[in-house]
Formats: structure tokens, C-alpha cells, sequence
């Protein structure tokens, strides 16, 4: 037996399917199907039942399974730290970045730290910030950016950004004159809002039930610019964070919101109590350095 029999076994188990667990390691279904079988000899155990449309694990697959999943983490620590050792000469940083934020200066955070490792390579994975917290407790990504509050037992995390967040409207809106805006004002407004994947969505919503009203959802995106064209296009108002409403193309207007006025607090977060690698670390240490709190509030 060898790791490989054992990983191809979790997929198999993950999959429910040979042939997807074929395709998602990029080997033939053939190839696969001889791994299980081979292990199942090895082991004298069935560890499916093939009877059925659907593979299941028999009582002896679930057990072999557990373990195989701890030998699978131990053997993937276990190289993760021979990393280490190599003195940062390669290793492999995954992170979530949230599609909303002004990532210019981060990337070239990026870049800086690539001309002092030129061997640590970088996977940039963009989703919400829920989706996010979810792949670094899942162990998909090393490290995420995220809008505070956190779950503070789950994740170490340090703030970088904080911002006013903003009204947006088309020049014709008969709020454009505004400098300002009371929040309960927007109570008849149709709004554009990023979706619920992300915390911002939380934030906005829940800032005007506290203000005593239900928002009136008028459309949902992922992306920023979409939203621009939707807000440019007479489809409604939004609600965005100064930073990303000073990225949009079209023209609008931008008008603070006072009583209560709402905010937002950028993060990189972590997950507490779990290796990381040093590449990880350094990286960590180097961008915080590079990194302060903040307030745009302009």
C-alpha cells in the first residue's frame, strides 16, 4: 500500500463515483478502479457496495476512511514541513480575497514579497467573505481577507481597512444633491446589493431593520462593476464602501450615511490552532508589517 491507494480511495468516498474521481485527479477511471481493487485485496476487506446506483461505503470502508483521512492530513503536514526546512526555497500560499474590495495595493503587497521569495507561489481565489471563512476551516485556503466581526474562536485575524460605507445613485436620483443621508430615508428605495455569499449583505441589511425597516432587494450581484451598470441604468440605488464606489466607471453620486452611519472593517484572518507553513507565516508577518488600520472617510 501506498499514499497514493489511499487518496484515491478518499476521492472515490468524496465522489461517490469512480469516473468523477477520475476525472478530478486526472487519471483514467481504469487506473482508479485497479487502486480501490488493489487496496480492497490488500485490506481483505469490500470497502463499497457496488450493488446499488450510487456507491456506498460498506462498514468497513467508513472505518478505513477515518483513517485514511488522518494518515492523508499527516502526510500532507508532513511535507508542508519539509518545506520548511528547504528555507522558503518553494512553497504554496492559497488565498480568499472577496471580489469587493480595491485589491491594487495588496497585489502589490504581493509583488514585494515575490521579489524576496521568488519560489513561493500564490493561488488568489476570489469569493465572498462567508464562502471564504468556510474553505479556510475546510483547510481550501491558508489564509483569507474578510469583514469583521469574525467568529474570534475560530480564526486569529488582524484589521487593515476601515471605511465609511456610502450611498450610491444615479446623477438623476433626487438624492444626488445630498451630502448626506439618514438611513431610514432609503426606507422606499429599490437597492442593489452584493450577494448573500457575502458578509457585506449582512452588514447593509441588518443596519436597516435596525433603522425599522425591511430593505427593498431590487436585484443581487457578485461583482462590483455589474452593480455600476445596474445603478447607471436606473435599476436602483446601492450601498458600498467608499473605496470600491470610487472604482465605478459610470457617473454617480456618492452621499454619507448618517444615523446610524455604517462602516465596514477589512481583516486578514487564519485559523486558530491549525500548522501553518512557514512560507504562510512569513508571508503573514511581512504583510502585516506593510499593513496598518485605517479609516476612509472622506
Amino acid at each position: 500500500m501506498d499514499i497514493r491507494h489511499l487518496k484515491y480511495f478518499i476521492e472515490v468516498s468524496k465522489f461517490k463515483s469512480f469516473t468523477r474521481a477520475a476525472d478530478h485527479l486526472f487519471v483514467t477511471q481504469p487506473t482508479i478502479s485497479k487502486m480501490i481493487k488493489n487496496l480492497e485485496a490488500e485490506l481483505g476487506v469490500e470497502l463499497f457496495e457496488r450493488s446499488r446506483k450510487q456507491l456506498v461505503l460498506t462498514d468497513a470502508g467508513r472505518v478505513i476512511l477515518d483513517q485514511a483521512q488522518t494518515i492523508d492530513k499527516a502526510f500532507n503536514n508532513l511535507q508542508t514541513e519539509l518545506d520548511d526546512l528547504l528555507g522558503l526555497q518553494k512553497g504554496h500560499i492559497r488565498i480568499g480575497l472577496p471580489p469587493i474590495m480595491d485589491a491594487d495595493h495588496f497585489i502589490k503587497i504581493l509583488g514585494e514579497f515575490h521579489q524576496h521569495y521568488p519560489n513561493i507561489t500564490f493561488q488568489l481565489l476570489e469569493n465572498g467573505a462567508k464562502k471564504i471563512e468556510e474553505d479556510i476551516l475546510q483547510e481550501n485556503l491558508d489564509v483569507g481577507i474578510t469583514v469583521l466581526p469574525t467568529e474570534e474562536e475560530e480564526f486569529h485575524y488582524f484589521s487593515f481597512m476601515k471605511e465609511e460605507l456610502r450611498v450610491v445613485v444615479p446623477p438623476s436620483h433626487p438624492l444626488a444633491g445630498r451630502k448626506q443621508v439618514r438611513l431610514e430615508e432609503l426606507e422606499e428605495e429599490q437597492l442593489i446589493l452584493f450577494n448573500k455569499d457575502f458578509a457585506l449583505n449582512d452588514r447593509i441589511t441588518g443596519a436597516c431593520k435596525e433603522a425599522g425597516f425591511q430593505p427593498k432587494v431590487v436585484s443581487e450581484s457578485s461583482q462590483w462593476d455589474f452593480i455600476g451598470k445596474m445603478i447607471a441604468s436606473k435599476l436602483g440605488i446601492s450601498i458600498l464602501p467608499y473605496s470600491v464606489a470610487q472604482l465605478l466607471k459610470e457617473e454617480i453620486r456618492t452621499i454619507k450615511v448618517v444615523k446610524p452611519m455604517i462602516e465596514w472593517d477589512l481583516a486578514i484572518i487564519w485559523r486558530k490552532d491549525h500548522y501553518l507553513s512557514y512560507a504562510t507565516k512569513e508571508w503573514l508577518t511581512f504583510t502585516q508589517d506593510r499593513l496598518s488600520v485605517g479609516s476612509i472617510s472622506k
